[in-house]
Order: C-alpha cells, then sequence, then structure tokens
C-alpha cells in the first residue's frame, strides 16, 4: 500500500479512469452486439444508424485514449464489410 499522499491521490485517480474506461468498453460492445443483432434481423436500417453510433463511440474512446486507433479502424471496418455483404 501506498504511504506517500501523492501515490494515494494516483491509485484514486488510476481507478477512476479504470471505471470510466471499462464503461466506454462495454458500451461499444453493446452497441455492436445490437448491430449483429439487427442484421440477423434483416434490418439494414437499423443497423446502419448503430453502425453510425458505433463509429462516433469508437473515435471517442480513440480520442480519450481507451482504445487504440488500429483497433477502432479494424472494428469499423469489419462492421461496415460484414453490413455491405449482408445487403
Amino acid at each position: 500500500m501506498a504511504n506517500i499522499k501523492s501515490a494515494k491521490k494516483r491509485i484514486g485517480i488510476t481507478q477512476r479512469k479504470t471505471e470510466v474506461n471499462k464503461m466506454r468498453k462495454t458500451e461499444i460492445k453493446t452497441y455492436i452486439k445490437k448491430f449483429n443483432e439487427a442484421i440477423e434481423n434483416n434490418n439494414f436500417e437499423e443497423a446502419s444508424k448503430l453502425l453510425k453510433v458505433v463509429d462516433k463511440k469508437l473515435k471517442k474512446a480513440t480520442h480519450k485514449n481507451t482504445i487504440h486507433k488500429n483497433t477502432a479502424s479494424r472494428k469499423i471496418s469489419q462492421l461496415t464489410k460484414k453490413l455491405n455483404k449482408a445487403m
């Protein structure tokens, strides 16, 4: 356990940031699941709307350093290909 005051503060900051990052990642995963369900149900309008939402969420997570930019680009690319193939 930390003894120095600044180290104790950093522990708290790290825990808060970890929670925020976890929330962002979970939200993205949820939207991706909804996207996949929309494609399975042949609801392409909803899937395209969800793709825009996922794109926005991934870019925001990249900007906030939650995920790497290449990871975000790869996921967006995979989802876009999936939508185009299903249509």
